[in-house]
């Protein structure tokens, strides 16, 4: 098949009926009708025709390499730098269509799959089948063009004793029986993005107890998210049905998260990559690379998400001429120096890249592991700087309808006006700059952002564990043996 276009997608998401809820009740008929998703449904829907466009298909398209058919270039294997800037290009096309607001655009987990589809025999047990298991999976979601989602998350619960040990012991998701046709799992996860994606990664997240009674929980597998039995439970929409006008990012980019709930679902044999391996589990991503491809393209995004924000201030500037002021300079640079330092970490990835065990061409984990500990922290004094500039002008914006009223129109042309620009444009503007850093969808991106990769403390717990300060320790201890001993009166 190939690359699939929108219209494929959008047909193919009403065509496999799921178990979706939001806002207490079941999501019947066509899925990209229903209020809470057809606009998010449109966006993802774009992505897949921008791979038809004859302008970017070179740039996101590559030959699949056992068909021959085009597929979409996020599934490449990288084997040189040059397919790493590839791949950084393809990415980019995406993120700045949606401004780095979708989290979940299919490249994120595409790379994911692709890295670890290259690690087969990391998941090679006395059984064949698991590392078997991967390839074909990743050949079929590549040649399908699917769009995934993934749940990595426990219920939060008591976070202070493991799936184990919580008073109900299928309050996690867990493995209940093995039969002939596979694995029955019960329980839940949270939280997956993108419940309008194909199918779901179910994939472990936190460090796994390598022991009898946690082997139940440990386990990593992929469905269709129409399964029997698996149930997606979303919180309220942050798409209120307004108009591109009134809420330009809400009404195009919200993705929507979902608890994923497993009521006795049946995951067939030839779906399992690892199961009740705690170990495997805890090595998985360190073993196969996943992370640092996922985070190439997660910082990727980020730099779609610091232009945007770059633009939008840059705008609010000169709409009403506040760039001879030094505070509002100092915050633009700010920005700009947010910016440049994605795109330098980025550049630096690949430009360090080395060969893995795997023969993938793997981008260089520090400066990505280090933007990975620093966006959380940049993002929202991003917003913070737009809410800033843009002051109480973010709360006296009129809506489309004030426009479209004939008694009201006259004022607003007047009082909204701006020093270069009509009051027209000029909410424009503002609307995209509430939208960014007031709304509740621009709220919920501060918070994903802060927690995209996890727990940020454990984060730089990791980062400080990992990363190698002898030569900067050594550098000291050659300095002080080089200082005068006080002692001595002489060179020590």
């Amino acid at each position: 098949m190939g690359i699939r276009t929108g219209q494929q997608y959008l047909n193919e998401l009403d065509g496999a009926a799921r178990d979706l809820w939001i806002d207490g009740e079941k999501v019947e008929g066509k899925i990209t009708e229903h209020p809470a998703f057809r606009n998010i449904a449109q966006s993802v829907a774009h992505l897949y025709d921008m791979q038809h466009d004859p302008h970017l298909q070179p740039d996101m398209t590559y030959r699949s390499p056992s068909t021959g058919n085009l597929v979409g270039l996020s599934f490449m294997q990288p084997h040189t730098k040059e397919d790493l800037a590839r791949r950084r290009t393809m990415m980019q096309h995406w993120a700045r269509y949606a401004h780095g607001m979708m989290g979940r655009a299919p490249d994120y987990l595409n790379s994911e799959l692709m890295a670890i589809a290259a690690a087969a025999p990391f998941f090679s047990t006395e059984n064949s089948r698991y590392s078997d298991n991967v390839r074909k999976y990743y050949e079929y979601v590549r040649e399908n063009d699917l769009c995934l989602t993934h749940t990595l998350i426990l219920p939060q619960a008591n976070r202070g004793v493991s799936a184990a040990q919580q008073a109900d012991p299928y309050l996690a998701a867990r493995v209940v029986e093995k039969t002939s046709e596979g694995v029955i799992i019960r329980g839940a996860r949270m939280l997956a993005t993108l419940p309008l994606a194909d199918e779901i990664l179910v994939f472990p997240s936190t460090v796994i107890r390598n022991t009898e009674e946690d082997r139940p929980y440990a386990f990593a597998f992929a469905l269709p998210l129409s399964t029997p039995g698996l149930r997606l439970i979303c919180r309220e929409t942050f798409d209120y049905g307004k108009s591109h006008f009134d809420h330009p990012l809400g009404s195009r980019f919200e993705e929507m998260d979902a608890v994923v709930v497993f009521h006795d679902v049946l995951v067939p044999w030839e779906r399992i990559f690892v199961l009740e391996d705690g170990d495997r589990c805890n090595k998985l991503y360190a073993e196969t690379d996943a992370t640092p491809h996922m985070t190439h393209q997660v910082i990727a995004k980020n730099v779609a998400k610091a232009e945007f924000i770059l633009g939008v201030t840059s705008l609010i500037v000169d709409t009403i001429g506040i760039e001879q002021f030094q505070h509002v300079q100092e915050k633009v640079a700010e920005v700009v120096i947010a910016l440049e330092t994605m795109k330098a970490f980025l550049v630096a990835s690949e430009a360090n890249a080395k060969l893995n065990q795997w023969g993938i061409m793997t981008p260089d984990w520090t400066p990505l592991n280090v933007a990975r500990n620093t966006f959380p922290k940049v993002y929202p004094r991003l917003v913070e700087i737009v809410q800033q500039l843009a002051a109480g002008g973010l709360m006296a914006i009129p809506s489309e309808r004030d426009f479209n009223n004939p008694e009201l129109r006259p004022d607003i042309d007047r009082f909204y006006q701006a020093k270069n620009t009509s009051a027209v444009d000029r909410t424009r503007l503002f609307r995209l700059a509430w939208d960014a850093a007031i709304s509740t969808f621009g709220n919920r991106q501060v918070l994903y952002e802060r927690f995209f990769f996890g727990d940020p403390v454990r984060m730089a717990g990791a980062l400080y564990h990992s990363y190698n300060k002898e030569p900067a320790k050594q550098l000291i201890r050659d300095l002080l043996n080089e200082t005068p001993d006080p002692l001595l009166g002489r060179e020590g």
